[in-house]
């Protein structure tokens, strides 16, 4: 059992707090913009700045850091290279060894699942907090405190569902804490009083009642049964599949949530006064709608904040409504734990701004396998309507990283591109279709807008057919019930939308080598019951992420309920 973490004022409760903030976000955000007005300049001194600081490290004394003076220096001197290839140096760090990678101590390590599901440890310095993470930071909540500036009149008008502190985390061999970047107080560690984010300072930021480690399912219920005695006006969750789980969260602890506001107690112990009214007032809801919506609980919600493209472009037309009428969804930064990418500086509903003073950016068309050689392009060079895998390189010890992300260009602003992010960088490749996240999605919304379908999510996996070939499953949850007939219509235009998406995917189905995709319909809760199920597992709910390709028997089995062979 984990004590409840140590309860300090939050800043939010200061007098004078919201506008110092909103005044810090909008200021951050200029100096982004201000930076459009010469990329090429930006990014070269953002080289100019990593390989001196960085020159004496083993890293830098092993790639000749000290005579490097243009990009196309640094590539011929440095190969393209992933996590795998950091991870030496990194582990030698994380044990107490400096000055391998960055001239700078890690003050904390950020972990990420990654696409193995292997924990990292991506090293922070004060350093790249300083330079590459906290411009950025910032500036990814101008549009939200610009526009809805009523969200930080109140600490409990915000329901943040990523925050998620711990009293004793864990840490490496060296003593650092390594955590989810939303488990850091950037204010105590970093010395940033002005960078905790809205919602952090609301009555269930720090739950009151104690927890054990692993039980992250308890603690979002424990939130959830807080937040309905709120007028919460906005929601966070950065990873959309959060913020799917709340319809569902509230249906499945109705009972419980009304009884504890009844009762007036939090998991099963007492916490405030009893609130027979409002447990009333729920139950109402609850008996005239026939069902709980987040719209019912809280009717003046006006905007989620997560990432809005991906497989989530497909649901979350049909989950905004769930929330209300004309709420706003407004994308998070194009970002990895490792760092930032691109940034919304207006309302774009998908699109941000590449951070141009946070890395060396270089991109590598989406089509080409990454190797270390990869010829890479420059910003500039990119082209809207393309997908790129990105590689990036900063000050805070990551050279020429291959993140794994691939995004898509969608404009330019000021002679900078905006990106949205498109998908895992990796492939499905049975019989030489080569198949990525972003061009599945893709197809997968021509489908459903060829016969006006509407989903609440999606899967799919490569199945055997009884010939040796293999054709691809979709498992695809309806907004509302199917026809056969539209089921059936919809995996012909599948196929075809797929065709028209990768060569690779017409060639085999021309030569037979891969089957006609079918179309499995599961429940309306099927995906919402599979990510609970996950995190029961104690995976943090921040790293369970809406997955595409599922190609692992077990895990399929549970999502779509099928018996095992």
């Amino acid at each position: 059992m984990t004590a409840p973490a140590p309860s300090a004022p939050s800043v939010w409760h200061s007098a004078g707090h919201p506008g110092r903030y909103r005044a810090r976000v909008l200021a951050a955000r200029e100096r982004l913009a201000a930076e459009h007005a010469d990329l090429r300049g930006t990014q070269q001194r953002v080289l100019a700045d990593l390989l001196d600081f960085n020159a004496g490290t083993e890293f830098g004394r092993r790639h000749g850091f000290g005579r490097i003076r243009t990009v196309d220096e640094f590539r011929r001197a440095v190969p393209v290279q992933d996590y795998a290839a950091h991870a030496p140096l990194i582990e030698r760090t994380a044990a107490g060894e400096r000055n391998l990678l960055s001239a700078d101590a890690p003050e904390v390590y950020f972990t990420s699942s990654g696409s193995t599901g292997t924990h990292k440890k991506v090293p922070v310095t004060r350093r790249f907090m300083s330079t590459t993470f906290m411009p950025f930071y910032f500036a990814a909540w101008a549009p939200l405190t610009e526009h809805f500036p009523e969200l930080l009149e109140r600490p409990d008008a915000v329901l943040n569902l990523k925050h998620d502190p711990v009293s004793a985390p864990p840490t490496t061999a060296d003593g650092r804490p390594h955590v989810g970047a939303s488990q850091v107080d950037f204010g105590a560690r970093f010395g940033e009083p002005l960078s905790a984010e809205p919602g952090t300072g609301a009555p269930w930021a720090t739950l009151p009642v104690p927890t054990e480690p692993g039980d992250h399912l308890e603690r979002m219920y424990l939130r959830l049964r807080l937040a309905v005695q709120s007028d919460v006006r906005c929601l966070i969750g950065i990873n959309p599949a959060m913020i799917a789980a709340v319809p569902h969260q509230l249906n499945l602890w109705w009972p419980r949530i009304v009884k504890e506001v009844r009762d007036g107690t939090l998991g099963g112990l007492p916490h405030g006064a009893p609130d027979p009214g409002r447990a009333a007032e729920l139950e109402r809801l609850a008996e005239y709608f026939g069902t709980v919506r987040p719209a019912h609980v809280w009717p003046r919600i006006r905007a989620l904040f997560c990432w809005t493209t991906g497989v989530a472009s497909l649901y979350l037309p049909a989950l905004r409504e769930e929330f209300g009428v004309n709420v706003t969804a407004l994308p998070a930064p194009v970002a990895a734990s490792e760092g930032p990418v691109g940034v919304a500086l207006d309302r774009h509903a998908s699109a941000g701004s590449l951070v141009a003073s946070a890395s060396v950016y270089e991109f590598v068309p989406a089509e080409e396998d990454l190797v270390p050689d990869s010829a890479t392009l420059l910003p500039h060079e990119l082209e809207a309507g393309q997908d790129y895998h990105v590689v990036f390189s900063h000050v805070g010890g990551l050279y020429r990283y291959a993140v794994g992300d691939v995004v898509r260009v969608v404009d330019h602003t000021s002679g900078v591109p905006r990106v949205e992010y498109a998908g895992r960088g990796g492939r499905s490749d049975a019989a030489g279709e080569r198949l990525r996240d972003a061009q599945v999605v893709r197809a997968l919304r021509a489908a459903l807008d060829s016969g006006g379908l509407a989903l609440r999510n999606a899967a799919c996996r490569v199945e055997p057919n009884a010939d040796g070939t293999s054709h691809y499953v979709f498992a695809l949850a309806p907004l509302t019930a199917w026809t056969e007939d539209e089921t059936g219509r919809c995996a012909l235009a599948l196929d075809r939308s797929l065709a028209v998406e990768s060569d690779g995917y017409a060639r085999a189905r021309a030569a037979g080598r891969l089957g006609a995709p079918t179309v499995c319909l599961l429940d309306g809760e099927a995906f919402a019951r599979d990510w609970h199920e996950t995190v029961g597992t104690g995976i943090r709910p921040t790293q369970v992420k809406d997955r595409l390709f599922r190609q692992d028997d077990t895990l399929w089995r549970r999502l779509t309920g099928t018996p095992g062979s």
